[in-house]
């Protein structure tokens, strides 16, 4: 998983550079400033004196002293302990010394920590008492203000409110920013230009670390003003060439002569190298995303990959205003090289099936601020699996899960009420749960044997106790189940295919448990055969049937409309006010101490995903829920049609090569063309054995042309009127259109005359279907009218008779109307961009959905009726998913999209320049542009077995089309 290969890449690059050294050394909010080689100087005068190399390091809170022998531990003298700080050999000391060490520094303290003695990852040592350190540096003349910056950095941390320490330390920092700034000499290219720098943190997980940003038009950089990291890059050829190099997934290390202007240094820049920098080339950059940071609005994090969680930098800006101009200028360089994603696109790719359970909750993460490099935002996952003591795991046992539609906190019915009678009895603002799903402390719960150094980072140099360590599945899901305040979800290493966090294989002394067994690895529950199994049967749970069919009801909880408000508190999921983004607004906190207090807070208790959806998620298309009624036509402007047994046998030959169809539909190629109307043509027909061509248009007349003699036929006129649309009635014996006059003609081919009209609305009827007898006709009387109807060819009748079945009432005039495969659902947009979704079972609405700024030309269900597209004038494609009236999907053009016809995945729509364009929905793209007619594309026809295309647009014409495979 990303946290663990960041964790190896860190470990393969300290032991590349021999140093023992890393920032997790210091405490939470310690700032490392400076280092020095220096000698220890040890029991100076006597028999047993010796000088130990290495480096020292001067940091906001504390000295550090690395030992270039790994035998020896590294020293750590808290500023706080200093009882006096100075020269040796001032105020009193010995004279003869004072000459013999010119160079030193005399620390003298209460206590000290010793760590990673022999190179071994331990509980800190401590030695306490009064102690006097020497230190010598290699360059004495920097003694004296090496002594200053640390009598000013003791005088910080000294101060008695953690709020001034932090102004005191805040400033000191700014000032050595402010007199630094970026090296130019470390760019890439000569030839690049600067377009902004500023000062900024680069954060990884429990540190951050000051320096500065560079942006040119081909780079993004960021140079520690410490020296420190070491450099972690994306190797140019010419660096690749100039040294040998240890590849890591994306990432790739080097060291380099400093003389080379493509050098990535590995070690700190006292030891004779050019200061290190990371640096990122734009033209890698797939996705960047803003991000808080301690709840605030400064984060950027940049990802040269596209699913990895891990990023490749993640910077925290002082300045919202600096964080938001960088975010700018490299989002302008993408938008010409990458498509944006949101959480809507993906949930229709994960809605398909083309997102894995997992990967889809990887980027729910990603966009809702979770990220490996903040452990108080680190990704969460769900435990799926309730079943820790079966021998086998049963995935078609619905009883092996976990209730996804419960928080944690609520899955024990008796914790549950003793929680709940708490939250009643509780002043405002209330909660019901007093700790969080994810924090910090719970992330390296789980990853202590992976990353024990952060462990000991956290609580200040020591592990937990043994019996409250990771020792056991079970255990933990029983703690969760029963325990006062523990409701953690998961992370995404359980679903992953790395099991170093469930092995002790560093051989980790973490304690011996009361029973005295000592702590070692993860025990498993008793279906895992190895921890490799374990892994693999958890992802086979995540990826089940049972958790497709209930996913959505977490992410609910987690990144959706539960998450706050009444929902929240009616599905038992409320945390502290805290945790969640708004619950405070640090700026406008004046007093330093609490603000102080109150961001540690925040940081150590965990924070609540950024909301991402507000509407209730749309569960997973899985076989189970698909629709089992297909559509006879993909045609979005013609009704559904009957067909006999024998012809539902062919629909099934013909799916195959439906697929085939669409999959090759950008090799859609014009075979002839005809203008046949005087305006535009608004309405296309085609009988069933494709001979004869029907259209209506707006010079008012409903044209037949022959396909096969390629010639009109008939041209017929039932007002002055334009007519806007036309279907087949089953039998193609009867031409049903649609006209502006505000009535429905019926024509009947046989005897070559008007056979009826239906004077059903007060004003232009705009579109009309047929399914089943009934009509179905829309408006810009702001009606949609079901109808009933016999039709006069058919045996036992004369005339149409019709009834008016429901009146489906808006506030605007309807535009457009489609209907849903077996016709119990219609979709209607309207003038003012509003797509509604209607139940015709019951005549009701079941989604009103703003989706466009302009009227909306076209909409059309999927052929599993799971989604509704529908296009507008604003130029946009949308997808709506049908069950939960959520938006999922949004693309956009350059110009209205006047018409479309669609399979679920691809659209083919026709533009109001006249091209059409064929639209990857899943991929988020157009994938082809075909150039047709002369004016905007107004209508389309497509035959069931999708190879053939007819359109119509207002140059009058209509234009006949085939695949060519």
């Amino acid at each position: 998983m990303a946290f663990i290969r960041k964790k190896r890449r860190e470990q393969q690059l300290q032991l590349y550079s021999k140093e023992r050294f890393s920032l997790l050394l210091l405490n939470l909010e310690e700032y490392y400033f400076e280092q020095h080689t220096a000698n220890h100087i040890q029991h100076k005068g006597s028999q047993n004196e010796r000088k130990i190399r290495g480096s020292l390091k001067i940091c906001s809170k504390s000295v550090i002293f690395e030992p270039d022998a790994t035998s020896q531990p590294i020293i750590k003298i808290p500023l706080r302990d200093c009882i006096k700080i100075g020269k040796h050999g001032e105020n009193g000391a010995n004279g003869h010394f004072a000459k013999a060490v010119s160079g030193g520094i005399s620390l003298t303290f209460s206590q000290v920590y010793f760590i990673k003695e022999h190179n071994i990852v331990a509980p800190y040592k401590i030695e306490r008492g009064t102690m006097e350190y020497v230190f010598e540096l290699d360059v004495s003349g920097k003694v004296e203000g090496v002594v200053e910056t640390l009598l000013q950095l003791h005088r910080a941390s000294c101060l008695d409110k953690l709020g001034d320490q932090t102004a005191m330390i805040t400033a000191i920092l700014q000032s050595r920013l402010a007199r630094t700034s970026f090296d130019k000499n470390r760019f890439q290219s000569v030839s690049e230009k600067l377009h902004m720098e500023c000062k900024a943190e680069m954060v990884t997980p429990l540190v951050t670390n000051p320096g500065h940003v560079c942006i040119t038009d081909t780079n993004l950089y960021f140079q520690p003003l410490n020296g420190y990291p070491i450099c972690i890059c994306r190797l140019s050829s010419q660096c690749r060439a100039a040294c040998g190099t240890a590849v890591t997934g994306q990432l790739q290390f080097c060291c380099c002569d400093a003389g080379n202007i493509f050098s990535c240094t590995m070690t700190s820049g006292s030891r004779g190298h050019t200061k290190p920098m990371v640096q990122i080339t734009l033209h890698d950059v797939r996705r960047i995303y803003k991000r808080r940071h301690g709840l605030m609005p400064l984060g950027l994090e940049v990802f040269c990959t596209e699913d990895d969680l891990c990023s490749d930098v993640y910077l925290k800006f002082y300045e919202r205003q600096d964080r938001d101009d960088l975010y700018f200028y490299i989002a302008t360089y993408l938008e010409h090289h990458v498509a944006e994603r949101t959480a809507e696109g993906y949930t229709l790719q994960w809605q398909r099936g083309l997102l894995s359970n997992y990967q889809y909750l990887l980027h729910l993460n990603t966009l809702a601020d979770r990220s490996c490099n903040d452990l108080s935002q680190y990704p969460v996952f769900p435990w799926v699996v309730g079943d820790y003591s079966s021998s086998e795991l049963d995935l078609s046992n619905p009883g092996t899960f976990r209730d996804l539609s419960k928080p944690v906190g609520a899955l024990n019915k008796e914790r549950l009420e003793r929680l709940l009678t708490r939250y009643q009895e509780m002043p405002e603002p209330k909660f019901m749960y007093g700790s969080h799903y994810s924090s910090p402390g719970y992330v390296l719960f789980y990853l202590v044997r992976i990353a024990p150094e952060y462990m000991l980072c956290l609580q200040n140099g020591r592990f937990d106790n043994a019996d409250r360590m990771f020792n056991s599945i079970a255990e933990t899901w029983k703690n969760c189940l029963d325990g006062a305040t523990d409701f953690k979800e998961l992370i995404p290493e359980f679903y992953g295919d790395d099991v170093s966090f469930l092995v002790n294989s560093l051989k980790l002394d973490l304690g011996k448990r009361q029973g005295g067994q000592m702590v070692d690895d993860v025990e498993l529950p008793p279906w895992a055969r190895s921890p490799e199994d374990f892994l693999q049967k958890s992802r086979d749970a995540l990826e089940s049937d049972y958790v497709s069919e209930h996913l959505h009801e977490w992410i609910d909880l987690v990144f959706g409309y539960k998450q706050k408000g009444r929902d929240a508190v009616g599905a038992h999921n409320v945390f502290h006010p805290l945790t969640y983004e708004g619950g405070v607004d640090l700026n406008s906190i004046e007093d330093p101490d609490e603000k102080v207090a109150m961001l540690t807070q925040i940081l150590e208790f965990g924070q609540t995903p950024k909301q991402l959806f507000v509407t209730p998620h749309p569960r997973r298309i899985t076989p189970k829920f698909k629709s089992l009624a297909q559509p006879s036509s993909y045609n979005a402007s013609t009704a559904d049609t009957p067909v006999s047994p024998g012809e539902e046998s062919f629909e099934d030959l013909t799916e195959e090569s439906r697929t085939l169809a669409w999959s090759n539909i950008t090799r859609l190629q014009l075979h002839e063309q005809h203008k046949i109307h005087k305006e535009a043509v608004t309405g296309i027909a085609v009988s069933r054995s494709g001979s004869s061509v029907f259209t209506t248009s707006q010079d008012s007349t409903l044209k037949m042309f022959s396909k096969e003699s390629k010639m009109l036929q008939r041209s017929i006129s039932f007002s002055n009127m334009a007519l806007s649309s036309c279907l087949l009635l089953p039998g193609d014996a009867t031409v049903v259109s649609s006209s502006w006059d505000n009535n429905v003609y019926f024509y009947s081919i046989a005897f070559g005359r008007r056979q009826d009209t239906l004077m059903g609305h007060d004003d232009a009827v705009s579109k009309i279907c047929w399914h089943d007898n009934r009509l179905y006709s829309a408006s810009w009387d702001s009606t949609v009218k079901v109808w009933s109807g016999v039709p006069a060819e058919m045996p036992g009748s004369r005339r149409h008779q019709f009834d008016l079945l429901a009146e489906l009432e808006h506030d605007v005039s309807v535009d457009t109307i489609s209907l849903s495969a077996a016709s119990t659902l219609l979709a209607s947009g309207t003038r003012e961009g509003t797509v509604t979704i209607w139940d015709l079972t019951a005549a009701t609405v079941l989604h009103q959905i703003p989706c466009h700024s302009g009227t909306v030309c076209d909409t059309a269900f999927s052929p599993d009726s799971r989604h509704v597209l529908s296009a507008g004038e604003d130029g946009c494609l949308n997808v709506v998913d049908v069950q939960t009236g959520m938006l999922i999907s949004s693309m956009t053009s350059e110009e209205p999209q006047r018409c479309f016809l669609w399979d679920g995945n691809s659209v083919l729509s026709g533009s109001q320049s006249g091209e059409l364009l064929v639209w990857d929905l899943l991929g988020g793209k157009i994938r082809e542009r075909i150039q047709g007619h002369t004016g905007a594309v107004t209508c389309m026809w497509m035959n069931d077995q999708c190879s053939s295309v007819i359109t119509g647009g207002e140059d009058r014409q209509i234009m006949f089309w085939k695949l060519q495979y």
